[in-house]
């Protein structure tokens, strides 16, 4: 049976019949989710370096490469967040096709949004670019223009 569906263009998962392209991008999600503890523990490593040689006055250029390996571990802990929220959401959930499947894609996303399972990995989200644009902020990477 799988054959049949697979040669007629469409892929099962978690039981529903699915495009072939929504069957990879949530696996390619399934994949990245299950790296999101490691990456915030990356994150969290990084940061706690980049605060200690604030407080220990490390050299400029040793601090600004200490801000940009937290911002680069923030991000990559972001996109896994974000592929975590998309897994809790459900392959329903991705856009794809004509406009009226990525309407109903988008309106699924939205109702998934409401669920309290999805909640946590939305806060998470959230949590994740907020610690990211405040370092952004806080912290100038890049070095001052000399006049």
């Amino acid at each position: 049976m799988a054959e049949s569906i697979e040669r007629r263009g469409a892929a099962m998962v978690l039981g529903r019949k699915v495009s072939p392209e929504v069957a990879e991008r949530h696996a390619a999600d399934k994949e990245l989710a299950a790296e999101l503890r490691d990456r915030l523990t990356a994150a969290q490593d990084a940061e706690r370096e980049f605060h200690a040689a604030q407080v220990e006055s490390r050299p400029l250029d040793e601090l600004r490469r200490l801000a940009v390996a937290y911002d680069g571990a923030l991000y990559a802990a972001l996109l896994a967040a974000e592929a975590a929220q998309r897994v809790a959401m459900g392959p329903k959930t991705y856009e794809h096709g004509d406009a009226e499947q990525r309407r109903a894609a988008q309106i699924a996303a939205r109702k998934t949004r409401a669920k309290p399972s999805v909640r946590p990995y939305i806060d998470e989200v959230d949590r994740l670019r907020t610690l990211r644009e405040a370092h952004k902020l806080a912290v100038r990477t890049t070095p001052p223009a000399h006049i």
